[in-house]
């Protein structure tokens, strides 16, 4: 990675303020300025206008939203493979943790020489699972608090 894509990796590192107040001016325009179909017209004062698709102007803004909320941001393609670092981090849990995951057969994976890649269809699928059992065992949770405020 090159030095000046170090310094614009919003991966590892939280936006600075004027990243934040730039990434909430740009989101406002760029909303404001797409046509009645969601579409986006964007052009320089030298430049040819390029039309954004409304799926794409939507991605667009959605990212500088996520930047002026002064969120990290990563950008995944749906088929990528990831090494086990950046799967842990998009889990929020430690490596060797993510390891044990793998290991047990939670999360399927691809060898590659002595390395392991995930699949990022494979490591949301994982995350929707878990996501939904930490939900019901929060409603689960709440329900049983309530009942003791009864009694």
């Amino acid at each position: 990675m090159s030095n000046l894509a170090q310094v614009l990796d919003l991966t590892h590192r939280l936006p600075t303020r004027e990243e934040v107040t730039n990434a909430a001016d740009a989101a406002a325009v760029l909303a404001s300025a797409r046509a009645e179909d969601g579409a986006l017209v964007i052009g320089g004062l030298n430049t040819k206008s390029v039309n954004l698709a409304t799926a794409i102007a939507d991605l667009v803004i959605d990212l500088l939203r996520h930047i002026a909320n002064g969120d990290m941001v990563t950008l995944v393609p749906i088929g990528a493979m990831l090494t086990t670092q950046q799967a842990a981090d998009i889990l929020n849990v430690s490596r060797p943790y993510l390891s044990k995951l793998l290991k047990d057969g939670e999360i399927p994976f691809i060898p590659v020489g002595s390395h392991r890649r995930v699949m990022h269809k494979d490591l949301m699928a994982y995350k929707k699972k878990r996501d939904a059992v930490r939900v019901k065992v929060l409603d689960d949770l709440a329900k049983r608090g309530q009942g003791f405020d009864a009694a």
